[in-house]
């Protein structure tokens, strides 16, 4: 599968670069990434991965929409507050251990826990994306940091290779975005005056 799984990284690497610059096709890199990496993460015994990136493959066409069509055509940064953030950590912890413990039981899963972790809080983040919410960079740091680990422990290495750039990456996505909110503020304020 190290073909396809380069292919994917590929896709990946496009996807985010174009993400960084808020630029809307990189919702149809995501979905060509996310065809491959189906395949790639059910044969490394990564069920919830595998189920997560159909659940992307989902998000790249909410997010084509949503970018396309969102505050007619440009959708704006935005933050959230700290009680929502908190409301979403919950939930993420309270699946993580709903599914992390019926992979243990019921499935020949590695990493259960660890692989439910990255997938719940991944399905969230992505959806952070979609509606363009600054702190979504938070929560990808901390995702794409386990899963390096993840993806070396099953040998996944150029997978795990994307990652690691994600995780320099997510710095300038996250002060790109922040200086398109805050210039998105200004305008709008001086248009208001």
């Amino acid at each position: 599968m190290s073909g396809w799984e380069l292919v994917g990284v590929v896709f990946g690497f496009t996807y985010l670069v174009l993400a960084i610059r808020q630029n809307i096709w990189c919702w149809l890199a995501a979905a060509l990434s996310e065809l491959i990496f189906v395949g790639v993460m059910f044969d490394a015994q990564l069920y919830m991965e595998s189920g997560l990136r159909i659940f992307y493959l989902i998000m790249a066409a909410y997010g084509w929409y949503n970018w396309h069509f969102g505050d007619e055509g440009r959708l704006p940064v935005t933050r959230w507050r700290f009680r929502q953030h908190a409301i979403a950590i919950a939930s993420i912890g309270v699946l993580l251990l709903i599914s992390g413990s019926l992979l243990s039981r019921y499935t020949d899963a590695v990493f259960p826990y660890w692989d439910s972790l990255t997938t719940w809080s991944a399905m969230f983040a992505t959806w952070l994306v979609a509606r363009k919410v600054l702190e979504n960079w938070y929560y990808w740091l901390v995702i794409d940091a386990v899963s390096v680990w993840l993806y070396v422990e099953r040998s996944l290495m150029f997978i795990a290779a994307l990652y690691l750039v994600y995780l320099i990456m997510i710095v300038f996505g996250y002060f790109a975005w922040k200086r398109s909110m805050y210039e998105g503020s200004a305008t709008t304020a001086g248009s208001a005056a």
